[in-house]
């Protein structure tokens, strides 16, 4: 009974540890190969910030080499295409994903550190994309996902614990309470092209020091598998008053796999990292675990575990409005936040931990608001 309830019960542990252990192997082992490539091919990163005491306490990262996130979209789509079932349009839409924002953040990087955009002319080696184009690839990224979500799961309605029909993607959840809010196709559309392009954009931020954006990473999608194995299994969404999504066990494998990357990343990324793994592997990552708090309908779980990614976000958007506001004044000494410690006299490894450990509390404060439903 036991092993009904797990949705394939050992078969499915088994394909997670799986996963993780591939993606994380396939990381390690061609990292110093992609190293290499990176460093002969010129892709240095050159810190360049609006600060000269940054900019000097940032030098000795100049010409470490970038685009290492290569590595764990390639893991990550490896494990997937392997251990996962291709059957479920849950997944097939997350390796499409993966692939489409690994491809805009792999072009940016490219072009930003070797040489520059088409057309930009002689000299304009850090013209990647602007940010506006980015967020246009990742609003149409968003939509395309939400549409297809929400149409291949309207028809699917569960009994709830109250005994009431209910169908997931037309309702939003809260963390703190088990009664949903109805929604109509254009604010599902809406809210999950937010989240999506949110947390595409806040793990971009947070990635900025050695080890900091890959180690939060590790802690957020642990949550996302559990709540994707508990959303996928019936009886266990009633148990915990959660939405029941028919397939979404299967989006733990993907988890399991970004899990093993990240890890397998950070034993090349920790300080003093060895390559950073830029737009091409921050971009991807937000966005995948966007996109499953759409599918599972925990959007705003998704702010609770990932708090340290809302901080970094809000930290710069703070900024920004605080900076026109006052006409030029400064809200923090550089955002994301994480530079401002740095400023501040903390060591960069000391940042990096203590960031780790608010993310260990948000993720553990995250899965307590299960019970509280």
């Amino acid at each position: 009974m036991l092993t009904d309830l797990l949705f394939g019960g050992t078969q499915l542990i088994l394909r997670m540890v799986c996963a993780a252990v591939v993606s994380f192997l396939v990381v390690v082992l061609l990292s110093p190969r992609m190293i290499r490539f990176l460093i002969r091919k010129k892709l240095g990163d050159r810190p360049e910030f609006d600060h000269a005491a940054l900019n000097e306490l940032t030098r000795h990262k100049s010409a470490t080499p970038t685009m290492g996130g290569a590595l764990i979209v390639l893991a990550i789509f490896l494990s997937t295409l392997l251990l996962a079932d291709l059957d479920s349009m849950y997944v097939r839409l997350a390796l499409f994903a993966l692939i489409w924002l690994g491809g805009v953040g792999a072009f940016d990087d490219w072009f930003k550190l070797r040489q520059g955009r088409p057309g930009s002319g002689e000299g304009s080696t850090r013209d990647g994309l602007k940010m506006w184009e980015k967020i246009v690839f990742q609003v149409c990224l968003g939509v395309l996902l939400t549409i297809f979500i929400y149409s291949h799961g309207r028809e699917s309605f569960y009994e709830d614990y109250d005994g009431r029909l209910i169908n997931a993607v037309q309702n939003f959840y809260f963390p703190f309470r088990a009664q949903p809010l109805h929604l109509p196709l254009l604010a599902f559309v809406i809210i999950g092209v937010l989240v999506i392009t949110g947390s595409s954009n806040a793990v971009n931020l947070t990635d900025g020091m050695d080890g900091l954006a890959g180690g939060c990473m590790v802690m957020v999608t642990g949550v996302f598998l559990v709540l994707a194995w508990v959303a996928g299994v019936h009886d266990w969404a009633n148990v915990f008053r959660l939405p029941f999504v028919p397939e979404a066990a299967e989006l733990t494998v993907v988890c399991a796999a970004m899990v093993g990357a990240c890890v397998g990343f950070l034993w090349y990324n920790c300080l003093p990292a060895q390559v950073f793994m830029g737009d091409t592997g921050s971009l991807p990552l937000g966005g995948l675990i966007g996109y499953i708090a759409v599918v599972t309908r925990h959007e705003l779980m998704l702010f609770l575990a990932g708090g340290v990614f809302v901080m970094e976000a809000v930290s710069v958007l703070m900024q920004i409005l605080y900076f026109k506001g006052t006409g030029g004044r400064r809200l923090f000494r550089c955002a994301p936040v994480h530079h401002h410690f740095h400023l501040a006299g903390w060591a960069e490894s000391k940042v990096v931990v203590r960031f780790w450990l608010l993310g260990i509390l948000c993720a553990a404060v995250a899965l307590a608001t299960l019970k509280l439903r």
